[in-house]
Parts: C-alpha cells; structure tokens; sequence
C-alpha cells in the first residue's frame, strides 16, 4: 500500500498584483479557505444522423478558468481589503487586475490570472471576528504552472 502524497493546504498565498511594468505582487492579508480557480471546458454537439451507434457525439468548446472564492478575517482598513487600495476599491471602480494563487508544495506551483472581484460580502458575527466573502471572475487565459 502506498503512502500519500497529498499536500496540506495551509500556506497557499493568494496575491494582487500592482498593475506596475515591472509588476510587485502583495500578499492579501487574512486569507482562509479558499477554491479555484475553477477550470471547465465548453462541449458543442455534433451528433448527425449517421453517428455510429446512435451514440452523441461532441467537440471540445471554449476554455474557462472560472472563479477564485475564498474568505478573509475582514479588517476594514487593511490595505489589501479597504475601499482606497484594497479590494473593495477594485469592485467599486471595476478594475481588472493580476493575481496569483502560490501553492505550498516544494516547487511553489503557480497559477497567475488576470480577473475581476465581483463579489464582496462582509460578515458581522456577534461573538465573533469580521469576515468577509470575496469571488474574483477569472478572464482570459491563466497561467498555469
């Protein structure tokens, strides 16, 4: 029997680039769990009249990378979180920007991204810290490595 090789999840970085020419990426403050980006692949039918088996048949489609979601223990003055630099700013003034997701392993597998955040949802627990849910709309191809 084999051992594992999975890899804990803990230390994944997610970061936003500065928009600059020699672009600086911050990494965004408080960051908990987190999905994506979410790959998936378009499929048109092609099933004719003479597909063998009467079987559908398909061809591959258009590429999408989805969504990024994650959580953020939300401090509103945070300058990866605030609405002057952080982003909330970015929602609010709609602004397209590069991000990445660092992976923990032994290589820091990489995937960079260029996206919007089209989702910012603070949350304001009585007995607990603030929070908030962010999704960022993944556009164009990533880099995947």
């Amino acid at each position: 029997m084999a051992a594992s090789n999975s890899i804990l999840g803990f230390g994944t970085q997610f970061q936003m680039g500065d928009g600059g020419g020699t672009e600086v990426f911050t990494t965004v403050a408080e960051v908990r769990d987190m999905t994506g980006p979410g790959l998936s692949m378009d499929t048109s039918e092609v099933t004719h009249h003479q597909s063998p088996g009467a079987w559908k048949e398909f061809v591959a489609g258009l590429l999408d990378a989805g969504e990024v979601s994650f959580d953020i223990g939300y401090v509103p003055t945070g300058a990866t979180h605030n609405a002057s630099t952080g982003l909330v700013r970015d929602m609010k003034n709609r602004t397209k920007r590069n991000f990445k997701v660092i992976f923990p392993d032994v290589g820091a597998t990489t995937w960079a991204f260029a996206g919007f955040v089209t989702g910012f949802e603070p949350g304001e627990p009585v007995n607990d810290s603030l929070t908030a849910s962010v999704t960022i709309k993944v556009t164009g191809q990533p880099t995947l490595v």
